[in-house]
């Protein structure tokens, strides 16, 4: 095997952890300005600025588009302004490694209905033992774990699922990225009604600028682009083992950033996720998450999804 053979999963695997980092970080800034602009306002903010991006990176040619591929763009688009949208909420109540880790209940349980492997079964129950071990948490250690924010994460996980299945659709349908591009069009449409107000309060202050153009930079952009590479030079089930390192992150990024700080029980019971989405990507391939690229014609046929890909958040 030549150097450069072997230099390639090594990159591979510094991009998804790069982009696990971004993610986590880009969510920990959001959080800091949820006080002002709330989390809806914030998740408008940055799936607006993406979807500018992208519209003059990609240039879909949606003139072309049948009913079809329109209606599987907009499914799309549902699908990742309600993750990022319930996401963002859960984080303005909870902590952020306990959400991440709450909303990989999504892929999981959408693993375990479409496979119908023992073994995935067995490592829902070990996710849903962590989550058990962090509602305990929350409920004798020094924080509370607020139930509305639990919901949220709890629906972020529902969404993520639909983002998995709507993904897969929308990649099948469509060639190349446009429906990525659309799809955050369409998110920022629905969330509009928050977003304008959002916007007019972001326009009077630079520093909120700022904020908000790190949030979308380390959100979406930068997270997209370094999975959309490391895909290209990683098998799909390496990618999901690195990804289900973003509950650690998130964890890390929630105490540098936040001053968030995590019980040992809580540390555990993250750490049992973490297994869970490992133990699934091992046992299949892992399709792409959230915050991941709509599949173009040329990414080839994907098996049944053990797990997700891009991003979230």
């Amino acid at each position: 095997m030549t150097p450069a053979a072997t230099s390639r999963p090594t990159l591979g695997a510094a991009l998804v952890l790069g982009s696990c980092i971004s993610l986590s970080f880009g969510a920990a800034i959001a959080a800091q300005i949820f006080p002002v602009l709330g989390a809806w306002g914030v998740t408008a903010l940055r799936l607006s600025v993406a979807a500018i991006v992208m519209l003059l990176v990609v240039r879909p040619a949606v003139r072309r588009w049948n009913r079809t591929q329109w209606k599987a763009a907009i499914l799309f688009g549902v699908a990742l302004g309600g993750m990022n949208g319930s996401f963002y909420a859960a984080i303005e109540r909870i902590p952020l490694g306990p959400a991440v880790a709450i909303e990989f209940l999504g892929p999981l349980v959408l693993s375990a209905l479409l496979t119908r492997r023992l073994a995935d079964t067995g490592w829902l129950v070990l996710a849903v033992v962590g989550i058990v071990l962090l509602g305990v948490d929350g409920m004798v250690g020094a924080q509370d774990l607020d139930p509305v924010g639990v919901g949220f994460a709890l629906i972020a996980a529902a969404f993520w699922a639909f983002y998995i299945r709507a993904t897969a659709h929308a990649g099948a349908v469509i060639p190349g990225r446009g429906a990525l591009a659309v799809g955050f069009v369409v998110a920022s449409v629905l969330l509009l009604p928050f977003g304008v107000p959002a916007a007019v309060v972001v326009a009077t202050d630079p520093m909120l600028i700022v904020l908000t153009l790190a949030t979308a930079l380390l959100g979406s952009l930068i997270p997209y682009t370094l999975e959309f590479s490391a895909l290209r030079m990683v098998p799909q089930r390496v990618f999901g083992i690195l990804l289900s390192l973003e509950p650690a992150t998130a964890t890390v990024a929630g105490w540098l950033l936040l001053g968030q700080i995590a019980s040992p029980l809580r540390l555990l019971a993250i750490a049992f996720v973490m297994a869970a989405s490992i133990g699934v990507s091992l046992v299949g391939v892992r399709p792409r998450r959230r915050t991941d690229s709509v599949s173009g014609p040329d990414d080839g046929p994907e098996e049944t999804p053990p797990l997700s890909e891009p991003a979230t958040p």
